[in-house]
């Protein structure tokens, strides 16, 4: 097993409804993978998850993630467990009219380490999509970035920013956290010169012929 999928063994922040022993939609055939023991607890869970109008994709794929690495079924169900925790959390936070990718990406953010007050904040500060600046901020803490610094700089520019700049500043980042730079400094620089550059791009949208 891998530590992607150990990680998600973490003891749960919440808890989650299971639905009876016999689910009420079909079982996704998929979850024939699984073993006999592993399988009605997962169609359970998923079942439980589309009850409460949640994405069960994201379930699915990360219990059929935990059969082809060859996981024990308590592991693989404490991932999926968290991860319809984490969802759902992510729709608390988001609010009900939020996208299956959004609260995958919401999901990913929370387990990352953000907290619920983050991705709220996230969703005052733009209107557009958020799943482009939730994967942005999960994937910095993956690289070591501290959750404060990859949060405040994510929400710096998650206003004003389009996707295209936000995945262009969290490559800054990483590039120069591979060149040795320490993850908060790096993180607060690329902040700084992708604000210039997106108010600068901005200026000069404005003073285009036919542009407000």
């Amino acid at each position: 097993m891998t530590s992607a999928l150990t990680r998600t063994a973490l003891p749960l922040l919440g808890a989650i409804l299971l639905a009876g022993a016999a689910a009420s939609q079909q079982t996704d055939p998929r979850l024939e993978r699984l073993d006999a023991g592993t399988r009605p607890t997962v169609a359970a869970l998923v079942d439980s998850a589309h009850r409460a109008l949640l994405p069960t994709e994201p379930l699915v794929q990360r219990a059929l993630e935990g059969a082809t690495k060859r996981a024990s079924g308590d592991l693989i169900v404490a991932a999926v467990r968290r991860l319809a925790v984490d969802l759902g959390r992510a729709r608390d936070a988001l609010g009900s009219t939020a996208s299956a990718a959004e609260l995958s990406a919401g999901a990913a953010a929370l387990h990352a380490g953000a907290s619920q007050t983050i991705l709220a904040e996230l969703r005052h500060a733009r209107r557009e999509p958020l799943t482009v600046p939730l994967a942005v901020l999960a994937d910095l803490v993956a690289s070591g970035v501290p959750v404060d610094s990859a949060a405040g700089a994510v929400l710096s520019l998650a206003g004003r920013a389009r996707d295209a700049d936000l995945v262009e500043f969290r490559r800054a980042v990483e590039r120069d956290i591979a060149l040795g730079a320490p993850p908060a400094a790096a993180t607060a620089a690329a902040a700084t010169a992708t604000a210039q550059i997106v108010d600068v791009n901005a200026g000069a949208r404005q003073q285009r012929p036919g542009r407000p």
